[in-house]
């Protein structure tokens, strides 16, 4: 995938980071493209999935660091990179997460 035009990237304060993860990702492998370790995760979201219509497909990296867990969006337009965060800020809401702190940057 080529580097995308339209970035997300939020923090957000855990010492479970690497567990909420792992959830994510292996939740995401059951019908998504997704790598991950204990450590760092890819999600691929195909730009035609459930009836999108996007120019190129959507990642979603996860990376858990010391009391952390960062999450970034890359995306082909700014509607993507919205849709994305939502979908990621939907799935981090079911772990036990205090994600007020969940403060999206966007970069593009």
């Amino acid at each position: 995938m080529k580097a995308a035009p339209y970035v997300a990237a939020a923090d957000v304060p855990t010492s479970n980071g690497s567990k909420y993860l792992q959830q994510l990702y292996k939740h995401g492998s059951h019908s998504l493209t997704a790598t991950f370790t204990a450590q760092h995760g890819a999600i691929v979201f195909p730009k035609d999935a459930r009836g999108s219509t996007f120019p190129g497909d959507g990642l979603a990296i996860l990376d858990a660091r010391a009391g952390e867990l960062i999450a970034r969006i890359e995306a082909t337009t700014p509607e993507q990179r919205d849709h994305l965060k939502g979908v990621v800020a939907r799935h981090l809401d079911r772990q036990p997460i205090y994600l007020k702190s969940l403060k999206w940057g966007s970069h593009n």
